[in-house]
């Protein structure tokens, strides 16, 4: 015989067990009114039997209209009692979340964990003259220091969690990886990924940040690498490129970092080959040293030095701008890690060279190197390459860049130079403002155009030596930028087949020309599956370290002089939240989780 179910029996609460029993029906189960036990089986005998067990005789003397009254009396403090729960709970939950949404505000401005008391101080004195009658529930908010870096700890747990999620959707990744030394002198690794999902959606974040207090070894690098992968439970068959500073422990043939990856990769049997890249930015400002111009720069330097180092010059200085009503009233610095200031500072002094020869005069300095026409000329020259170099390193710069656009941004501005070799040796300064100005200003001697071209022709040189890896990945790059300009015949067979559908398909071509070739991959239709595979690793690449340093400037202004006892497991929790992207912390899932761990108020403030 089959067991009874007492689900399947559809039993009701009736209405009259109420009066009867002095039961009431909660949630399904129903509870006494009087001593607020509950009854597992809804059935009237197992009722009749409770109440005659406890309560028969408190209420043996009342009629019926009493016990109807009595009933409602207590149904309506149940409820009373049940909404001042709920009130409760509502307000323990909100206390929790804002001190989750402060805390993850803390994070992300790069103030410490001590700054939550603060917040509530003033958060305190505020609502002491808005709304003093609201001022417990700002009390039940937490912001103590350790507080704090509990919630900034759990924000970024969260978001790994989602990283992680999200890692098992990716047919193809990437990484980014570079290393500085922070404010007590301990090398950090920094780690950013790069993956793609069947649908073609990309998700760049962060990955770690790992302190490296010994060695700095390819092996120490790997090592360090590799843990994150596993972390990640990434498959190393997905990997397909990895972008890094240039530094030998990186890329060194045997030990360096790149090699110890494909060593692993063929240990785990990837058929795919990694494709390993040096930042294209980086790249970008070494071939400025191609020029050979630090002369002229150390000049500069020297006489900005002599002006901004001591006070008393400086302000001399200032005023002297001031009095001459020039149009800029001061110098800015130099600093050599700092790529775009050289250009900053190069057309600051060139707009200035008259005025600071004659504020060098008044102190007595020698200014015959500054008032040489062929120094004029290099330093005019060097304005202007600068500025044109840093214009490119601004494109390359910032999230979410396709790595076929970033070598399209490299192409053409070595189309470029070939241009300006060319129109410099004619003497045609149409792109060179600052020579144009020097030219019309010449005394006695020409133009060094001949010269000057010569030095084009060296920075075109070291731009096509420095960027022959990318050249080598030419045809996978366009194929990605313009699919429909590809020369089918010289595809890998592969594609070939898939590539003439879609030159053919005019749907396909208009989408391409209205959304754009970063886009366009995505509507790539499931019938193109190697298309969309192709597609998928293109995207994946990094062109850029750009994150990485992004990344160390956060670090830098974390983890400071004041604050250099910040622990690894803190300032990681801290970078992951403040450089997340497309993700973002999920605090209600947090809270709920927190539900049977809420402060009460009295405890609150301890």
């Amino acid at each position: 015989m089959a067991k009874r179910k007492v689900d399947t029996e559809n039993r009701g609460f009736q209405t009259r067990w109420e009066s009867e029993y002095m039961f009431t029906k909660v949630a399904g189960k129903p509870v006494c009114l009087l001593c607020g036990e509950s009854v597992a089986v809804l059935k009237e005998y197992n009722l009749r039997r409770h109440y005659e067990t406890k309560h028969a005789d408190k209420n043996k003397n009342m009629d019926m209209e009493q016990r109807l009254q009595k009933a409602e009396e207590l149904k309506r403090g149940l409820k009373s009692r049940q909404a001042l729960f709920k009130k409760a709970k509502s307000q323990g939950q909100a206390a929790v979340k804002a001190s989750f949404i402060l805390a993850e505000e803390i994070a992300k401005s790069a103030r410490p964990f001590t700054e939550g008391d603060f917040i509530k101080n003033c958060m305190i004195k505020v609502c002491d003259e808005v709304c003093p009658e609201k001022r417990q529930l700002f009390l039940n908010v937490s912001l103590s220091r350790n507080t704090i870096a509990e919630r900034v700890d759990q924000l970024s747990i969260n978001l790994k969690e989602q990283l992680v999620k999200k890692g098992k959707d990716f047919i193809a990744y990437s990484l980014a990886v570079d290393e500085s030394t922070d404010i007590s002198d301990i090398a950090q690794l920094s780690i950013f990924i790069r993956g793609v999902d069947s649908n073609l959606s990309v998700t760049e974040e962060f990955l770690a940040l790992r302190p490296m207090h010994g060695t700095t070894t390819g092996h120490d690098l790997y090592e360090e690498v590799s843990r994150c992968v596993n972390e990640m439970e990434l498959p190393w068959e997905k990997l397909v490129g990895l972008t890094t500073d240039g530094a030998p422990a990186m890329c060194g043939h045997r030990s360096g970092l790149v090699a110890k990856i494909r060593e692993k990769m063929q240990e785990e049997n990837a058929t795919g080959e990694l494709t390993a890249y040096h930042c294209i930015i980086h790249q970008e400002a070494l071939c400025g040293k191609a020029l050979k111009m630090e002369h002229v720069m150390s000049i500069i330097t020297r006489t900005v030095n002599f002006i901004r180092a001591k006070g008393l010059n400086h302000r001399q200085f200032k005023a002297f701008l001031t009095e001459l009503e020039t149009e800029h009233g001061d110098l800015p610095y130099h600093t050599e890690v700092r790529w775009l200031s050289q250009g900053k500072v190069l057309q600051r002094c060139f707009e200035l060279r008259e005025e600071i020869c004659l504020f060098l005069d008044s102190k007595g300095k020698d200014t015959t190197q500054l008032r040489d026409e062929m120094f004029l000329c290099e330093m005019a020259f060097l304005c202007d390459i600068t500025s044109h170099l840093n214009a490119i390193n601004l494109q390359l710069q910032g999230r979410d860049r396709v790595i076929s656009d970033m070598y399209s941004t490299v192409k053409a501005f070595k189309t470029k130079l070939t241009l300006w070799e060319t129109q410099m040796r004619k003497e045609n300064l149409s792109h060179f403002p600052s020579c144009q100005t020097m030219k019309e200003k010449l005394s006695t001697s020409a133009f060094p155009s001949t010269q000057l071209a010569d030095k084009i022709g060296m920075l075109a040189a070291d731009f096509r030596r420095r960027f022959a890896d990318f050249e080598a990945q030419k045809s996978r790059l366009e194929l990605l930028g313009n699919p429909f300009a590809v020369d089918v015949e010289s595809s890998p067979p592969n594609l070939q087949m898939e590539l003439i559908d879609l030159q053919c398909n005019d749907a396909l071509r208009a989408k391409y020309a209205a959304v754009g070739a970063a886009e366009f991959a995505r509507f790539l239709p499931g019938t193109m599956p190697q298309l969309r595979i192709q597609a998928a690793q293109t995207l994946s690449m990094f062109g850029s370290t750009y994150l990485c340093e992004q990344l160390f400037s956060l670090m830098n202004l974390n983890k400071t002089s004041h604050r250099s006892r910040l622990t690894a497991e803190h300032l990681h929790s801290i970078l992951r939240i403040s450089s997340a992207q497309s993700l973002t912390p999920n605090i209600d899932e947090l809270v709920e989780k927190m539900g049977h761990h809420q402060v009460s108020p009295s405890t609150s403030n301890k």
